[in-house]
């Protein structure tokens, strides 16, 4: 492992929040649960079992596609929001970054994120914001390169030409072992500005157990690089283990981290995160009698779900499915699932890759046809508004 040491702005600036009513997203922004954001370098604390008190959304909901905001995406995979109106959506086999004006459709390409080596499931994955945005414009991207998959920081000049409005990346973390498949890749800001990562055991199993790895792990990082303050492991990044592919992070208004991944064979998996607890892979796929691992709070067979990003919206989890080809709600009680998840867009889409939260009862939701396992049809790749409830 490698921990490259940036230094750090001498006033940061307040979060570029995405906000909405009960939950917050994985999207770019810099969530905050109700109650307001803790001190900076807290951890979140572990979720209580809240199950018996909490009120929980209504079993059933529903999905309307409001419409396609854009069209003829190429491999997109990471959605930001900004402050001031418009989304970010990185390009996967491409290595850039494009603004897409949500009123019109219309696209601009800012650039190519240098250092981006993209084969098989690598390449330009997530992106976030910085959460003093505001001040310093800076989009945290994670990527594969061609020795590993690392998370840089770009300046977004606006004022420069299309095409040449990145600057030259500046690492702030590497050393996440890269393959063909398994590169996670999610990142986001929590609510106590600290940089949440999702690493995948590149096709390594036992790396997802071994704490010295990076691999098959919820990474938790200061804006910086820096093992974040109240780490489980002191002096370590990791803040969660045992994980085969980690694809979404969301947070709930209580401050508490949800996280999916994708199963092997049999079961894809959400959990509800705590700190330095084993999620069971290699050794458990899905829920497990072993009391050493934490048992997911919905699983799926892969063919109905292979999940990627998730969003949390007034109690309840949206998550995008890829190979299952649908939009998944689970509504939650506390830190647990509240009633049997619900399927929706069966199909209509194909494969969904993206979900962020885009403020009260709507979400982006972008698909991923285009990403070599799909099949394209025309238009796509596609960024649509839903509503959901």
């Amino acid at each position: 492992m490698i921990v490259q040491r940036r230094a750090v702005p001498a006033v940061l600036a307040a979060a570029a929040l995405l906000l909405t009513a009960g939950c917050s997203s994985d999207g770019g922004g810099s969530p905050s649960g109700a109650g307001g954001t803790p001190p900076t370098g807290t951890a979140p604390d572990a979720p209580p079992s809240g199950r018996a008190t909490e009120p929980a959304p209504p079993a059933k909901g529903s999905v309307t596609v409001l419409r396609t905001v854009a069209e003829g995406l190429k491999t997109p995979w990471g959605l930001a929001p900004l402050p001031d109106g418009g989304l970010l959506v990185s390009s996967r086999d491409d290595g850039t970054i494009t603004r897409i004006d949500e009123k019109t459709g219309r696209t601009t390409e800012l650039g190519k994120v240098s250092g981006v080596s993209p084969a098989g499931e690598g390449g330009l994955l997530g992106i976030a914001l910085s959460p003093g945005y505001a001040s310093d414009h800076m989009i945290y991207a994670y990527f594969t390169s061609a020795s590993d998959n690392r998370i840089v920081r770009v300046l977004y000049d606006e004022r420069k030409p299309a095409g040449e409005q990145l600057g030259a990346p500046d690492t702030v973390f590497k050393g996440i072992p890269k393959g063909v498949i398994h590169n996670g890749g999610r990142i986001a800001f929590g609510p106590d500005r600290m940089l949440y990562a999702g690493t995948g055991e590149s096709g390594e199993r036992g790396l997802a157990q071994d704490r010295k790895s990076l691999g098959g792990k919820i990474l938790r990082l200061t804006p910086e690089g820096e093992p974040a303050p109240g780490n489980p492991f002191p002096g370590s990044p990791v803040y969660s283990y045992g994980h085969r592919n980690v694809q979404g992070l969301a947070w709930d208004d209580k401050q508490r981290l949800f996280a999916s991944e994708f199963g092997q064979d049999t079961w894809d998996e959400l959990n509800a995160i705590k700190p330095g607890a084993d999620y069971g892979w290699p050794k458990a796929e899905g829920r497990s009698s072993d009391a050493a691992f934490q048992n997911p709070i919905a699983q799926w067979h892969t063919d109905d779900a292979s999940p990627s990003g998730i969003a949390c919206v007034d109690g309840v989890i949206w998550m995008a499915g890829l190979k299952g080809q649908r939009l998944w709600r689970v509504p939650l009680r506390g830190p647990e699932a509240a009633a049997a998840p619900q399927a929706f867009l069966t199909g209509t889409y194909g494969r969904l890759r993206t979900v962020v939260a885009a403020g009260g009862d709507r979400v982006w939701l972008v698909t991923s046809n285009t990403d070599g396992r799909g099949h394209p049809k025309k238009g796509d790749d596609r960024l649509l508004e839903v509503r959901v409830n």
